[in-house]
Parts: structure tokens; sequence; C-alpha cells
């Protein structure tokens, strides 16, 4: 092979050229073609550890992580054991087995609100099904979600939604019918009187309120005070149902999720990113009552041939296997908060206009001076800055979400020289740029 041919296949810019020729933009998910930082993304080759690895071999440290499942970093070796193992038995069956009953069981005892829990193979199904049963079990037709907020790309949720919308400046989507639309309210995160004053409309047609109890979809934010207390306190007054979407905060924050760190139980969870070891997978659950109308059960239809995929099962029983053990959640949120509170002691010193919202092993490094508590505080951000910072990280070796609007996410497997280089990096980086 000429040694030009070589070169072009060990080349990210080839294999984007050649991607945009089959696959819409080049991508699968937009926000991996970097529209919202300029240029060109790179191709993965391998990863390990908190490194990933592109086709041209250059290495950066990874606060990516899949967008959140790598809580144990790339290529762990009890997943890779795991997987290996089950591979051998086969990839799919069609047919139930006993890797679904363990990873439900699991699932049971770390979340008690949990009764019941059907496997899914995404979020975005996790999302939609979870709707469809409450709208089943109210006889209600509307749900009421939050601006930011992002529940995967079903119709009910693509307007003022957060994730790749925000990333992209969509506000809503083309395609989906306005008969649709109309029965999705929204009102902004942290603000409990726009939640009372839209339940006091229309509160006997809202069949459920669905949200990120930590919002990880416009960046990292906060529920303030009372606020999710308040969202149980006004769903059993209206008899609606309170659904978390812990696709991002479930077993990353606690082992029993963010309603165990937030002390509120509520009526569904949709589940994923980190209940699949890294292989696509989704969940939702809750009470026995709603979800015993999930068919075969009840009338409410849901299936999926690869549903409860028995290579998702496995890796994921040894995930929760591993965050099980005594001190993981403790010892990974204490690392954070060093690393955290390093960059928060050189952003006040300097007086630069950055916010910085943690939470357990989560954060986001916001361009804005102002104080974040929803979408529109996020949307305050200076993106042309954070797309110059994503930029100098990146030639620096460390990969960041492309996008204002992502989170970073630190794993078991980043050292201390990980987060300390990437410290003094963006102490660098901000001084050159501010």
């Amino acid at each position: 092979m000429a040694e030009g041919k070589v070169k072009a296949l060990q080349s990210s810019k080839f294999w984007f050229m050649e991607a945009r020729k089959s696959i819409p933009g080049g991508v699968n998910s937009p926000v991996r073609a970097f529209q919202a930082v300029g240029g060109e993304p790179f191709f993965v080759k391998r990863a390990y550890g908190s490194k990933i690895v592109d086709v041209e071999d250059h290495e950066y440290i990874d606060f990516v992580g899949s967008y959140g499942p790598l809580i144990l970093g790339h290529a762990h070796p009890a997943i890779v054991r795991a997987i290996q193992e089950q591979v051998t038995h086969g990839t799919s069956y069609g047919a139930p087995t006993p890797l679904e009953v363990e990873l439900a069981n699991l699932v049971k005892t770390a979340m008690p609100s949990i009764d019941l829990v059907r496997f899914v193979n995404s979020g975005t199904e996790a999302t939609m099904s979870a709707v469809r049963v409450a709208r089943a079990f109210t006889k209600r037709k509307k749900i009421l979600k939050f601006e930011g907020c992002y529940h995967g790309h079903g119709d009910s949720f693509l307007s003022k939604a957060g994730s790749g919308l925000a990333t992209l400046g969509i506000s809503a989507s083309p395609g989906v019918p306005e008969e649709v639309a109309a029965l999705t309210l929204n009102v902004p995160y942290n603000n409990l009187d726009a939640v009372r004053k839209i339940f006091e409309k229309e509160g006997k047609e809202i069949a459920a309120v669905i949200v990120e109890p930590i919002p990880a979809n416009m960046g990292v934010i906060l529920p303030h005070g009372a606020f999710l207390s308040g969202l149980r306190e006004v769903t059993r007054e209206y008899e609606a149902l309170l659904i978390f979407d812990e696709v991002i905060s479930g077993f990353r924050l606690a082992p029993g999720g963010a309603q165990e760190f937030v002390g509120v139980r509520p009526d569904l969870t949709t589940l994923g990113k980190i209940i699949g070891g890294g292989l696509p997978v989704g969940a939702y659950g809750g009470r026995s009552d709603v979800m015993s109308l999930v068919a075969p059960l009840g009338p409410v239809y849901q299936a999926g041939t690869l549903s409860g995929n028995p290579l998702a099962m496995r890796a994921g029983i040894e995930m929760l296997r591993q965050l099980q053990m005594p001190g993981f959640h403790k010892s990974l949120d204490e690392t954070t908060h060093r690393f955290v509170e390093a960059l928060r002691i050189t952003v006040k010193r300097r007086n630069w206009p950055i916010t910085i919202n943690h939470i357990g092993s989560m954060l986001t490094v916001f361009f804005t001076g102002k104080p974040v508590i929803d979408y529109a505080s996020a949307k305050t951000s200076d993106t042309k800055a954070y797309a110059k910072f994503f930029h100098e990280m990146l030639r620096r070796g460390i990969f960041i979400a492309p996008s204002q609007f992502e989170a970073m996410f630190i794993s078991s497997a980043h050292t201390i020289n990980d987060l300390s280089k990437t410290a003094d990096a963006a102490e660098q980086i901000l001084e050159k740029m501010y």
C-alpha cells in the first residue's frame, strides 16, 4: 500500500470525509460533529483507563466518558472480562435470561422506589415508555418538563430541550406535529412557583412531571432548596406522577442515584448509561400499581427484540458490583471535589467571568460570571470563549465535551496526575484568554 494511502487511513480528516458520504453530517449523534466549537472531530481507535486514542495515535485524557456511563474508565478489566465470558455464550436470544433477573434485583435493591423494572435499549426508549405508562395510569395527556432538561429524542421531549438541541441552538425539532408538541408544557428548572401556577391552570390534564433531578444536559445545574421535594408535593396534590430521569445521575451520584442523594422518592424512574457498563441499555421502573399496566401484565404495550440483551445485562451486573465496593462513591466524590476547588480558587483569584457547577463526580465550567441555576442563565455563557478553551485543551491532550451545555465526568480511572495536568492546562489557557 502506498505511503500516502496509509497516512490517509490514519487521518481523522479522511474518516470524517468518508463518513459524510454515508452518515448525516458524518456522525451518529449531532454533538460529535464539533459544530458548536468549530473544526472537525477526531476519530477514535481505542481507549483505556482515563485515556482515549485517535486514529493518528494522539492520546487524550478523557472527561467525556461516553457522556457518563464510564464511571470506572475505559476497558475496565472486570467489565471486559464479563463481556468476554458472556459473548462466548451468544449475543442475543429473544428469550429471557437469569441475567435480567439478577440486574433487576440489583436495581431494585439500590432504589427502593422501584418495585418493577423493565429493561430497554436506550434512555430515550426508557423516557418514552415511562411517559406512556404515566398517561395510561392517570388517563391524562399532558406532561410537564423543564427548559433545558433533556429526556432523549422522543417527540414529546424536543421542545426547549438541552443536550444536542442546546448545543446546536435548536428550540424545537421539525417533524414533531404541533398536536404532539402542545401536550408538553415547559417551565424553568428551579422555579417551583411556575410549576404551581401551571398546575393551578392545567393540573387536571397533567399526567406527569418529568425531570432530571440533577440536570446535566444544559451543563450541570443544582436543585435549589425545596425544589424537588416541592415537585413531589405538587404531583401528589394533583394526582400526577413524578418521573425522575436518572439516565445520567443514576448510580453516579450515589448507589441509589439522585433520589437517594436528595431524599425524594419518585413514582417512576428512568435509567441508562451506567447500568449497561458501557453497552447500550436503558430501563424504566417504579411503583407496582403503575408498572403492572405494562404488557404482558397490562394493556400498555412496549417491547424490544434486544431488550435485556445478555451482553448489556452481564456488563451492567459487573458494573453495579464494582460500585458497591466500600467507599467507592465517597472516594470518587472527594477526588472530584479537590479538583474542582483547585479550579475555583484559580478563577476567583483572577476574577475571571467563569462559574463552575459541581456535584458528585460531575461538573461544568460555564463561561459566564453569573450564577447558573437554570437554562436561561446557562445560555448567558460565552460559547465562543468555550470553543476556544475546548480547542486549547484538546491541543494539550485533554478531551472535554465539544459543547458548553454538557458535563465533565470524572471516573475512578482518572489519576492525580491526570487531574493536576488538567488543572494546570486550564489555568494556562485561561490566563492567555483573559
